[in-house]
């Protein structure tokens, strides 16, 4: 799992860090997940409310793991520090 130690050793990582997490957390869509997933509910839960298919789904969660805003532990999604910016849009 990727985290920021890992991109903060130089500018270019740092920079990709960024990207990777205003990438994640700019589309609307993805700032709707992020608020489900801290209310608690799953990914059929979440594509049923959001009217996602599955793909468009995985696709949304993928951005948002690698923008470091969730990650999967024991099978279920979690909001990780980055992530509660969701509190503050």
């Amino acid at each position: 799992m990727s985290s920021w130690e890992e991109y903060s050793g130089s500018i270019e990582k740092s920079k990709e860090y960024h990207e990777r997490y205003h990438k994640a957390v700019s589309h609307p869509i993805r700032k709707e997940i992020l608020k489900l997933i801290l209310k608690g509910l799953n990914e059929e839960e979440i594509a049923r409310i959001l009217k996602l298919s599955r793909a468009e789904l995985e696709y949304h969660l993928q951005v948002l793991i690698q923008g470091f805003c969730i990650k999967r532990v024991d099978g279920k999604l979690v909001v990780t520090q980055e992530g509660m910016v969701v509190e503050f849009l």
